[in-house]
This record gives structure tokens, sequence and C-alpha cells, in this order.
């Protein structure tokens, strides 16, 4: 009984871990809403690029592909994130193509194509594979290549700010919400030792808690700036 116990604590705090991760996750989705009120209100896209959109589509749909029980056992938190995800980014995409010109407008639509296309082709390859351990370490990878490629993008943004000494181009509350959703699915991960969720969310995690501590750091160095009085003033 103790040890069924031991495994029951498990799961519940494995649950517990995915439902936080999935609520940090829906504050992160609608962060870019603020760009589509403006997007929609100006009728143009301006500067703003579709791009990010389409790469968090292909992500989440990989890993949704990853928690089904096609896959995975025991991963119906995953299966909800990034089916939330991956609505928000479909309709996301849509007003970016609604709205802008008639260039981007054709390589968004080609984008849009070769995304569903690539996980059509992983889905169906993945099925072909008759070993189910075989499968699940074939889109295993994938969805870990997928997650690690992305959490490393925040990288040129340390290195701007490393550069520039200024926390101008890396949110506060992205930053944050960013290392809880890693932290979130870190724990997950390790309460369902699953390998292929624990790793690039280990990576998030660190990652994460580099960009608080720069923004931290920076942010205090600024402000110190800006209230050190001078010694001497002049009024020539």
């Amino acid at each position: 009984m103790d040890v069924f116990a031991f495994h029951g604590s498990f799961s519940m705090w494995k649950d517990v871990a995915g439902i936080a991760g999935n609520i940090f996750a829906f504050g992160l989705f609608i962060s870019p809403m603020p760009t589509f009120r403006r997007i929609l209100r100006n009728k143009s896209t301006e500067q703003f690029s579709g791009l990010p959109y389409i790469y968090s589509l292909l992500n989440c749909l990989i890993c949704l592909w990853y928690g089904s029980p096609f896959i995975s056992q025991r991963n119906l938190m995953l299966v909800t994130v990034n089916s939330l995800g991956a609505t928000f980014q479909l309709c996301y995409i849509i007003l970016f193509i609604m709205h802008t010109d008639k260039k981007n407008k054709m390589r968004m639509l080609v984008l849009l194509l070769v995304v569903f296309a690539v996980v059509g082709l992983i889905v169906a390859g993945s099925l072909q594979i008759p070993d189910k351990l075989t499968r699940w370490y074939f889109v295993g990878f994938l969805s870990c290549a997928s997650l690690v490629s992305m959490f490393a993008s925040p990288l040129f943004v340390i290195n701007l700010v490393i550069r520039t000494k200024s926390v101008e181009f890396m949110p506060f509350y992205l930053s944050l919400s960013t290392f809880l959703l890693s932290g979130s699915f870190l724990l997950y991960g390790l309460f369902n030792s699953d390998a292929f969720v624990y790793t690039p969310n280990g990576i998030g995690t660190v990652l994460g808690i580099v960009q608080l501590s720069l923004y931290c750091y920076y942010h205090r160095s600024s402000i110190e700036e800006e209230t050190k009085e001078p010694l001497i003033v002049s009024y020539v």
C-alpha cells in the first residue's frame, strides 16, 4: 500500500505541475494580444514579423503529437497546453495574413502550408513505425529538439542585454512567464519520468533564471544611474 501511495502522490504532484504549466502558458499565449490590437486598429502589420507565430505553431503541433496516446502515455497536460497554444498561434497567423501586404500574405500562406505538410509527414511517418518504443524515441527527439531550439531563442536577447546594458528589449513579465512555464513542465516531466519533457524544460528554466538575473542586475543599475546626483552642478 505504501508503494501505491507513493506513486499516487507522484501522480498528484505531476497533475498539479501540469495544471500550473497550463495556466502560465495561457498567460504567455495571450501576450501578443496588444500587438494584434494595434494591427487591427491600424489595419496593417507594419514592421511586425509573422515568423514567430509560424514557428510556435509548428512547435505546438509537434509537442501535441508527442503528448497524444499514439506516442506517449499519461501526458494529458501536454495535449491540453499544446492544443491551446496551437489554437492561439493559428488565430494570430490568420489575423496576420488578413492584414499584411500581398507579398507577405503569400509568404505566410506558403509557410503555413509547409508547417501542416511537415507535421503531416511526422504523423504519417511515425505511425508507420510498428514498435511503440522506437516510435516514442523518434517523435520524442523531434519534440525535444523543437523545444530546445525555441528556448534557445532568448540567447539573442540575453546577448543584446549584456551588450547594451539595457533591459528595454527583455520585458520582465514575459521572462517571468517563460521561467514559470518551463519550471512547471520541468517538474511535470520529472514526476512523469519523461526525459523528453524535463530535458528541454530544464534548459528553459536555466535560461529563465539567467534572464531574470540579468533583468534585476541591469534594471537596478539603470535606476541607480538615473537617481545619481552630480557632485558639482553647473549653472553656466
